[in-house]
């Protein structure tokens, strides 16, 4: 590291945590003028919109938008040392492009494994107190609507509810099957299934079990009996942002659960998985493209290249919208969603690094 590595680095530094502040601020201004009426209307304490929202809602969007922060400060910083002409002074000193490349492409590996940390295990951490927040004060009153609703909760079980009221925690024609290949080995049918929150176990009321072995067949039948099952209220609970509020092993458990029960919805709980690796790659990439494109003097000036910045930031980030959206319909693989758009742009910077002049 050279003194001009670590001004650089400072100034980069410097620059990306302004432009981040700048505009979370605009972000949580705007989202406070949208949802003041909701805190109102649900009489939330100021204290927890202070503490469990916003100081929760800050860090989230700090690091939902640190790819496109950092390419804007990139752009910024070094559209500013074109205009000076440091970097016209710096590369006539002897120092290649690449060797200037080095400061930067620092600064954004020490962003991108904050990032990385950040992303898997401290904000799903924030995020579960600011939905559980959302949930209560802003968003309406959540009342599950599934109907005949089958799961598999265990290799050769399957369970089926009618229908589910999460307010009293009861399922109603409810059976439970165990299958072994194409044959039905027991089927337990209930009026109902009630949800013991002291004994942490559901309660079976009104049943009858039929036991099919071979070319017999038993049938028994009971009032109520308590049982452990592969279920339990969250699984019809709100899943609102609910991908979000998971660190690392819990996602990876959570996406073992609904594979194991063929469970639809797969496909958002991969993108969140496989989006947390690419961003830590984002920053450097699109730290090397904000370089490139902003490392010679441009007559029209710093603002047009910081509009340029813009620009290619929200196009980065519209294209990763617009390939997220078609994973989740199901006519893309997530991995390939998740990676397009930064294999798009790396080629983008290989092509600016071609045939732009520096």
């Amino acid at each position: 590291m050279k003194i001009l590595d670590w001004y650089i680095l400072k100034r980069f530094l410097q620059t990306y945590i302004f432009v981040v502040l700048v505009i979370v601020l605009v972000v949580v201004m705007i989202d406070y003028t949208e949802k003041i009426d909701n805190f109102h209307k649900n009489n939330a304490p100021t204290d927890r919109i202070l503490w469990d929202y916003y100081l929760n809602f800050i860090p989230y969007w700090a690091n939902y938008i640190s790819p496109l922060m950092v390419f804007i400060a990139t752009v910024f910083l070094t559209s500013r040392l074109a205009a000076r002409t440091e970097v016209i002074a710096m590369l006539s000193s002897g120092i290649s492009f690449i060797r200037l490349l080095f400061p930067y492409v620092l600064g954004a590996s020490v962003l991108a494994v904050l990032t990385y940390f950040m992303v898997n295990y401290v904000i799903p951490r924030a995020n579960k107190t600011r939905i559980a927040f959302e949930v209560q004060y802003i968003n309406d009153a959540y009342t599950y609507s599934g109907r005949n609703v089958h799961i598999k909760i265990a290799p050769n079980t399957y369970a089926y509810l009618e229908s589910y009221n999460n307010q009293s925690n009861t399922g109603y024609r409810f059976t439970l099957e165990k299958v072994e290949g194409n044959q039905l080995k027991q089927k337990l049918a209930a009026d109902r299934i009630e949800w013991n929150a002291k004994k942490k176990k559901w309660t079976i009321r009104d049943y009858k079990v039929r036991t099919i072995n071979g070319l017999q067949e038993t049938l028994t039948s009971g009032t109520e009996i308590d049982t452990t099952l592969n279920l339990k209220p969250d699984d019809f609970s709100s899943d609102f942002n609910l991908y979000e509020t998971f660190t690392r092993p819990e996602l990876n458990r959570h996406i073992d659960l609904l594979r194991s029960r063929g469970a639809d919805g797969l496909e958002t709980y991969l993108l969140e998985k496989y989006s947390r690796d690419t961003r830590p790659f984002a920053i450097i990439i699109l730290t090397v493209i904000g370089v490139i494109m902003s490392a010679r003097k441009s007559r029209r000036g710093v603002g047009w290249q910081v509009a340029l910045g813009f620009f290619l930031a929200f196009a980065y980030l519209l294209f990763f919208m617009l390939a997220k959206g078609i994973a989740e319909s199901g006519n893309l693989n997530p991995i390939v969603a998740v990676w397009l758009p930064n294999l798009i742009f790396a080629g983008i910077g290989v092509l600016l690094y071609n045939t732009i002049p520096r």
